[in-house]
């Protein structure tokens, strides 16, 4: 039986900007109180606000994923405020792109502390809540929980064990109640790659086709009505699995051109840190204006990357018929 989920309670990591401020309003729309949680204090109070002109309750808790009693005073706040928690949204997401050997060890680490350790005190954090009230556990994978992509071994490392920890809490939470789901978008028009931490050379932006992040937060609500183990968001990111799965020495082949190619402007860029060690006070909106028309003016721009994944499916085609 699908979930009622007004005047559920819903907690969201990483709701400032993107997939995350997305997820908390599409949950404010179907009733639910929602409680935001990033580190960004102004615009986690700003996406509240947002929340509440579609008359749900909604709480803005600063908080550092990294920080394991932060995300503890997280839970406590959700169950002080509003008695408990239904739903858990494990969203709160970096990303570092550059060759492996360029990437600064501490920088590489803090991806793996944002993206999965945060993901795992989350976890810890709202099981018990879960358990009484036979909830449901989301997180927030990637295409990349499934394929690999060069230059960005960390998120890739980060997303295939979020994945891989998910399959393991299923099976130990057999039978006692707690839904476990993973989320696994392809290319979203977030503020991801903006914030990213850069260390390529090149400025940096998303792979093609792009999809809007209300797509992935209409697909998490969908998880917390009736809950699925795993769902892929986005046609291309089915597409390249399937491709992964059945041609693998291909797949790697054509996915190094297509990054080398599309993930990358045709500029210089110096090395930057991201938002990996402070948040970034800029872009605070559920899209990265790439969608729209590329956020950047020196950028391929829609129309042509269009074209080159359209060439790539061409070629993609043409090697599998080898």
């Amino acid at each position: 039986m699908a979930r009622d989920l007004h005047n559920s309670v819903v907690v969201v990591t990483g709701a400032s900007s993107g997939i995350g401020r997305a997820t908390a309003l599409a949950f404010a729309q179907a009733g639910a109180r929602v409680v935001l949680a990033a580190r960004r204090e102004d615009a986690l109070h700003e996406a509240a606000a947002e929340c509440r002109r579609y008359g749900s309750d909604a709480l803005a808790v600063p908080t550092d994923v990294r920080d394991r009693a932060a995300v503890e005073r997280l839970a406590d706040q959700a169950r002080a405020t509003f008695g408990g928690v239904d739903v858990w949204v494990n969203n709160a997401g970096v990303t570092l792109l550059g060759r492996f050997e360029d990437a600064p060890e501490d920088l590489w680490r803090e991806v793996l502390e944002i993206n999965f350790f945060g993901t795992v005190n989350g976890a810890r954090a709202a099981l018990p809540l879960l358990r009484d009230r036979g909830g449901t556990l989301i997180n927030v994978g990637s295409v990349n929980s499934r394929v690999g992509a060069p230059y960005a071994s960390a998120y890739v490392a980060s997303k295939f064990a979020v994945r891989g920890f998910a399959e393991c809490l299923r099976d130990e939470l057999r039978g006692e109640g707690v839904d476990v789901c993973t989320v696994m978008p392809a290319s979203i028009d977030t503020p991801l790659f903006q914030h990213a931490a850069n260390f390529a050379g090149r400025p940096v932006k998303p792979l093609w086709p792009v999809i809007r992040p209300e797509r992935v937060a209409a697909t998490i609500v969908r998880c917390a009505k009736r809950p699925r183990r795993e769902v892929v968001v986005g046609l291309s990111g089915r597409q390249l699995i399937a491709l992964h799965d059945l041609a693998l020495p291909v797949f790697e082949r054509v996915m190094l051109r297509n990054v080398d190619r599309e993930h990358f402007q045709q500029r210089p860029a110096g090395p930057s840190p991201g938002n990996l060690r402070e948040p970034d006070p800029d872009w605070t909106g559920v899209t990265g204006g790439w969608k729209a028309g590329d956020a950047s003016p020196k950028g391929s721009g829609p129309a042509r990357s269009a074209m080159r994944s359209a060439a790539l499916a061409t070629r993609l085609l043409s090697a599998l018929g080898r």
